[in-house]
């Protein structure tokens, strides 16, 4: 039911302050060249870490970025940023979050497919309205997605397939759940 990864794919990114989403981490060093490995969180990091790509940085002051070479090596994206060119400068930068704004995403086509931060923060309701409480996160585990949803003070993963979460409303901020018996009760 989800489409983008775009921020999460299954690691931790979220929605940024002023309509900005993550799309990767900067990782460690690869070689002394200024070279980073580069964690992804994009279903499309061909596109977002091509050669010309400007990307604001999370924290601001080290940014903004922009890619001067990308390629893969042992399946892990590489980066160049355009003023990087040694080690240490890489390491510097590690852990730094790579956003673009939020309206350079590519829309959606299926009615059915979300990205990420569009469900975080959205309230969760069951069927007969009752409030559960604000989905926290989206969580990607092999073929599966679930929503981690805070539930009287406790976070709670809830299968992210249409027989459980039967409407996504984002415009007007909310999921219903239809729990199935004892979903709740671990």
């Amino acid at each position: 039911m989800t489409g983008g990864a775009e921020p999460n794919g299954g690691a931790e990114p979220a929605e940024d302050a002023a309509g900005f989403v993550a799309v990767g981490r900067i990782g460690p060093a690869r070689g002394v060249k200024g070279d980073a490995f580069v964690e992804p969180w994009t279903d499309a990091p061909e596109e977002r870490f091509a050669p010309g790509v400007g990307l604001r940085t999370d924290p601001v002051d080290v940014g903004p970025l922009v890619v001067q070479a990308s390629s893969v090596a042992g399946g892990k994206l590489v980066v160049h940023f355009a003023g990087v060119d040694d080690r240490v400068g890489v390491e510097a930068l590690r852990g730094t979050r790579l956003l673009v704004a939020e309206t350079e995403r590519p829309a959606l086509e299926d009615p059915d497919e979300f990205y990420d931060t569009d469900l975080v923060g959205l309230e969760a309701r069951q069927v007969d309205g009752a409030v559960l409480g604000p989905v926290r996160d989206v969580v990607h585990a092999g073929p599966a997605t679930y929503l981690v949803l805070e539930v009287a003070g406790q976070d709670r993963l809830v299968p992210f397939v249409a027989a459980i979460v039967p409407i996504v409303d984002v415009a007007a901020g909310t999921v219903t759940v239809d729990p199935p018996d004892g979903l709740f009760d671990l």
